[in-house]
């Protein structure tokens, strides 16, 4: 998209305090799913340099209906759950300000930008049909990653047990979620030996449209080295 950067800062704090869990099909169903794709556009659209405005986006329904594909009435639903669990601030019309934005302090990840859109539209959330919790288990994990992911090596090293930890997905949906993100292109994922079990497999993630030189091609000696500590099936 003309004019967007190649990424964007996200604040992370809320994801390591466990805010991903909160999200839940149970209680906010296609709601929780329009949030965090919600998120996603708002945060594209953040002022990103210090000051008063820091953090903050200026962003019509109109903008973020192109940008999700969402009904207004689904993005009205979204925002609630944004506001409610006070991810963002919302101010006078169409102005939302991302909670605890601050590109100098250490929480905050690389969110991609500009190269997951074609034209004003998010491609990946435009194949989303908010019919089961796939979708929700997806976009939380893509924000784990985002929270996680290693600047040296640029994949995020993560267990399964973490996933469910700090995502709040069930061990037994994760395989779905990363199939789904691996499908609409959004991450890139690499099996390794794990260094705990001699018999396991340890994954790394990787999100795509960020340092796309930085792969295992470039990284994988490193990686292999001992960045795993943890085993899945």
């Amino acid at each position: 998209m003309a004019g967007m950067q190649e990424w964007v800062s996200l604040p992370t704090e809320w994801i390591e305090d466990g805010g991903l869990k909160k999200v839940r099909w149970k209680k906010h169903g296609s709601d929780g799913t329009a949030a965090l794709m919600l998120l996603v556009a708002i945060a594209h659209y953040a002022e990103q340099d210090e000051g008063e405005s820091e953090g903050q986006a200026r962003v019509t329904y109109d903008v973020l209906a192109d940008a999700t594909g969402l009904s207004r009435t689904k993005i009205a639903g979204g925002l609630g759950v944004l506001i409610g669990r006070k991810i963002i601030i919302q101010g006078d019309r169409s102005i939302y300000t991302l909670r605890n934005f601050s590109r100098t302090a250490g929480g905050w990840g690389k969110l991609p930008a500009k190269g997951l859109y074609r034209g004003p539209a998010i491609a990946a959330f435009h194949e989303f049909n908010l019919r089961s919790a796939r979708e929700l288990n997806a976009l939380k994990l893509y924000l784990l990653i985002v929270s996680r992911r290693d600047r040296k090596t640029n994949f995020a090293h993560m267990t399964y047990d973490q996933i469910e930890e700090y995502a709040g997905i069930e061990r037994d949906n994760i395989r779905s979620a990363v199939s789904l993100l691996a499908g609409l292109g959004l991450v890139h994922v690499e099996h390794f030996k794990s260094d705990v079990n001699a018999y396991g497999i340890a994954n790394a993630y990787r999100l795509a449209h960020i340092d796309p030189y930085r792969h295992m091609g470039t990284t994988g000696r490193k990686i292999a080295a001992g960045a795993f500590f943890g085993s899945e099936e």
